[in-house]
């Protein structure tokens, strides 16, 4: 089954009770028991909601995985994984990934004796030399947020299970229509789903795909356990987003083409960060693993921090704005917004100047974004 059937048919079937094309928002928080301990499968919406385990369901097909789990936002889920860890493991991370995550690893979980090493993964092998008999998991972003680095998963997933070690990809910029990680070697597929999956900037939500049966397991006892489960008004979003996840990434991607080379040819910017050049640190790695170069672009202008922040004001059509993913342009400064929580001289070292403005992309007609971008920068 191609993906964009996929897309709309994945984890959804007709209602049993009415035939319902659409899956129902069961806005129900217990189900009748006909004895104690005898029910239909339900007992309790924390534990399992039927709208839930339809997205849960439908994410895992479009992962090509066997097990979904949702939760009540991408930091949640990723909150959830680290739970696996114990005390004293180790975890390998991209140096160059997401502040939320950052902050999570080195602001929560070190307190409570997990280790984080955070290193440029252009090269397998920079991972190979921080391996040792603590490490437990090996966490990728690819393309990573902000700077697009990409990162080879199928060289990192063979690196990983040489030494029986978790590998995690989150695919939040990529999503399971431009590449699956688990077909690359990836243990485990995490999702802002408020991102690309939700599609239209109106739920938070998280998700984790895995096809072992023992880590599934861990991973929906702790989902149950600590309780940080979405609603069902939010799955029916999600479910409903789904949908046209195909059709928005295409817009996405061709409108990405098109911005991108635009902006590498205007006198007023200095550098931009897109995959999909040739010049792009591992442009072929990209190439390979990816259907497509996606809508995510950061550049610098020639200028201050100041300057940028006039680019973005000017903006009419990209709204200034946290997240991405969204049918809408959105644009971002990431010092100040997504990568506050990252040092500035982390920041320096990985790129992340007080001058680079990161955009999401939209959906929009090409010649109006385009038009926007000339008069902000002119």
């Amino acid at each position: 089954m191609k993906f964009g059937t996929k897309a709309v048919h994945a984890g959804v079937h007709p209602d049993p009770t009415t035939g319902a094309v659409m899956t129902p928002i069961y806005q129900t928080s217990t189900y009748a028991q006909s004895s104690p301990g005898k029910h239909k499968g339900y007992e309790y919406s924390r534990t399992h909601n039927p709208t839930r385990d339809a997205l849960q369901k439908a994410i895992a097909e479009l992962e090509g995985g066997k097990y979904g789990l949702c939760f009540s936002s991408g930091m949640a889920s990723i909150d959830t994984l680290m739970k696996v860890l114990k005390p004293g493991d180790e975890v390998i991370a991209s140096d160059d990934l997401y502040g939320g995550t950052y902050r999570l690893f080195t602001k929560v979980y070190e307190n409570f004796g997990l280790k984080f090493h955070f290193v440029n993964m252009h090269k397998t092998e920079s991972v190979a030399k921080l391996i040792n008999s603590n490490t437990r998991l090996i966490w990728v972003e690819t393309p990573t947020n902000p700077m697009m680095n990409i990162v080879d998963i199928q060289a990192m997933g063979k690196l990983a299970k040489s030494h029986n070690i978790l590998f995690a990809v989150d695919n939040t910029f990529a999503t399971p229509y431009l590449q699956q990680p688990l077909a690359l070697g990836a243990d485990i597929v995490m999702h802002s789903v408020t991102k690309y999956l939700g599609g239209h900037s109106d739920v938070v939500m998280g998700a984790l795909v895995v096809s072992d049966d023992q880590l599934a397991e861990k991973l929906y006892f702790l989902q149950n356990s600590c309780g940080a489960t979405p609603g069902p008004q939010d799955s029916f979003l999600v479910l409903r987003g789904l949908k046209t996840l195909h059709l928005r990434m295409k817009a996405h991607c061709e409108n990405g083409r098109v911005i991108a080379e635009y902006l590498a040819n205007h006198k007023k910017i200095d550098k931009v960060y897109w995959p999909g050049f040739s010049s792009h640190p591992n442009h072929d790695v990209a190439a390979r693993q990816m259907k497509d170069f996606g809508g995510m672009i950061s550049f610098t202008i020639h200028g201050t921090t100041q300057d940028a922040f006039t680019v973005m004001e000017r903006f009419k059509v990209f709204t200034i704005a946290e997240s991405l993913g969204g049918v809408e342009s959105l644009c971002n400064h990431p010092t100040t917004m997504t990568h506050a929580s990252v040092p500035a001289e982390k920041r320096k070292i990985l790129g992340i100047e007080d001058h680079l403005i990161r955009l999401s992309v939209g959906v929009e007609d090409i010649s109006d974004l385009l038009a926007d971008l000339e008069q902000a920068l002119n």
